[in-house]
């Protein structure tokens, strides 16, 4: 199986995040999609932020989460912000 630190922006401090709310592998995380993720890591780190969310669709684009689209920026910001309210 691969390890998710083989993905970009994904290292040992996420991994062990992602492993505790049962995403093991790149493949699980490409398939649950980054604001599901996000939904189960708020769920048991509370702490996570909008910077978690990012990092994890820069991940499964394979880009550097500072580099997505302010598209994609934007909606994903939505997203956060309608899980405060």
């Amino acid at each position: 199986m691969t390890e998710l630190t083989s993905m970009m922006n994904i290292g040992k401090e996420m991994e062990k995040k992602l492993k505790a709310v049962g995403i093991d592998s790149p493949e699980k995380l490409i398939a649950e999609g980054s604001k599901q993720a996000f939904l189960k890591l708020k769920e048991t780190y509370p702490s996570v932020c909008l910077v978690h969310l990012y990092t994890l669709e820069g991940a499964i684009q394979n880009t550097e989460f500072n580099s997505l689209s302010e598209e994609t920026k934007k909606e994903l910001k939505e997203f956060s912000d309608f899980l405060k309210n």
